[in-house]
């Protein structure tokens, strides 16, 4: 039987303190179920998916509609936007999570002491993890589905803009999450919009053990600053590609394309293009090209734009002051000559947001270089950025990108959401 399309009520009441009680009580049975019974519910949610794929697809068309109607960005309605493709892609990832190995239980770092109390560490569940996300109604199956698999429960608030999208969705966990036999509130969905609520959830530290915002500059910032819960940030990324002088160019401009244009509403998309001035006047004028052929703005420095004034159909635009500070999430980038590899490492050292990084170069000391003196989650040498992803790192879906270094770096996949207690065993022993 169908579930309906969302009836919606925005600013509802929802008693936060009964959702986090209920998060806490379905984390323990969840810290406490087997690997078999975790796979049957990540399965069960795949088919609830596909079940109610016409209702999911309905309740988020009444979304990207009003998405539209309130003047929403191209890059904002993409993120929100779900096609049968990209619905079909979340019931497949979620049976891919099933598919990955269990990371709780793991013994590990075991050793015996003098005494002969016999020490080891094992991984065990996070807890309640609290996501705070906008605009991608597919967080709100890839929070639930990795979390599952980790032992975790997931309370969950979505953006305004895919209310309708998320219930429709939340109700399809729920109703797996029943048929095998797990409790419902293992994933909850806090079905309101009235933003009071988000700093209520980020003060609930009796029962949420974590909160990974993931949203823009502003959401990660009210975490920060609001929370009484450790805080996972993340997300927000200004990547660099900078093209060496010894760099296969043919080869680099596929890369760079790829980087810019493949998604570009995305996080790992490319924002800043660096190049060496000793390839500047042959090189540019050849990605830019190719990168008009895409539609895409480039905001070049001063010397750059002496070298792109006659390519044909380039939207050209002098780099104002906070250019290579902007994450795009669409079809403009940044471009600026450097004189050295020094240069663009400063440069990305002054810009960056420690997301993804990379250098094209075929001169190994200089590739070297440049993955030691970055210190980003992710470094690339003559690869595209679009890679820092869970999925296309092996991980399975991610919770998100974290851009910070305590606990987590890096796409957050399994591990990423489990902690570890110490275990000791001994023949009644005492201290002396």
């Amino acid at each position: 039987m169908s579930i309906p399309i969302p009836e919606i009520t925005l600013h509802k009441h929802v008693d936060l303190q009964a959702l986090g009680r209920a998060a806490q009580e379905a984390s323990r049975a969840l810290a406490v179920a087997t690997t078999e019974e975790k796979n049957a519910a990540l399965h069960a949610i795949a088919e609830a998916i596909e079940r109610h794929a016409d209702t999911i697809l309905a309740a988020n068309a009444q979304d990207v509609a009003r998405g539209r109607a309130n003047g929403l960005t191209d890059a904002l309605l993409d993120r929100l936007l779900l096609t049968p493709s990209r619905l079909q892609a979340l019931a497949n990832d979620a049976r891919k999570v099933a598919d990955l190995p269990d990371p709780v239980g793991r013994d590990f770092d075991q050793r015996t002491l003098d005494n002969g109390l016999q020490l080891k560490r094992r991984t065990v569940p996070l807890g309640v993890v609290g996501v705070i996300y906008e605009a991608r109604p597919n967080v709100t199956v890839d929070i639930a589905t990795l979390c599952l698999k980790a032992g975790n429960a997931a309370l969950l608030r979505g953006g305004s803009e895919t209310i309708r999208s998320n219930v429709a969705l939340a109700r399809a966990l729920a109703e797996a999450l029943a048929s095998v036999g797990l409790p419902e509130a293992c994933v909850q969905l806090i079905d309101s919009t009235d933003r009071a609520l988000v700093r209520e959830l980020l003060r609930l530290d009796d029962y949420v053990d974590m909160i990974i915002p993931r949203g823009g500059a502003g959401l990660h910032r009210l975490c920060k600053e609001q929370s009484t819960i450790p805080v996972i940030t993340g997300g927000i990324g200004i990547c660099h590609l900078f093209v060496d002088a010894t760099a296969d160019l043919d080869r680099a401009i596929p890369v760079i394309v790829n980087a810019k244009v493949q998604r570009p509403s995305v996080c790992n998309a490319l924002d800043t293009l660096l190049v060496h001035e000793g390839i500047a006047a042959d090189f540019l004028p050849r990605v830019a090209a190719a990168l008009a052929e895409h539609g895409v703005e480039v905001h070049a420095d001063e010397a750059a734009l002496s070298h792109l004034a006659n390519v044909d159909g380039l939207a050209l635009v002098p780099a104002g002051a906070d250019d290579f500070d902007q994450e795009w999430l669409g079809l403009t980038l940044g471009l600026r000559v450097v004189n050295s590899l020094d240069t663009a490492i400063a440069h990305v050292h002054a810009h960056s947001t420690q997301h993804s990084d990379g250098i094209l170069t075929e001169t190994p000391a200089h590739a070297a270089r440049f993955l030691n003196e970055v210190d980003s989650a992710a470094v690339y040498v003559n690869a595209s950025t679009r890679f820092t992803d869970g999925g296309q790192f092996g991980l399975g879906a991610e919770v998100a990108v974290s851009t910070q270094k305590l606990h987590a770096r890096g796409p957050m996949g399994l591990d990423a959401l489990t902690t570890f207690k110490w275990i000791a065993e001994g023949d009644y022993h005492v201290r002396a």
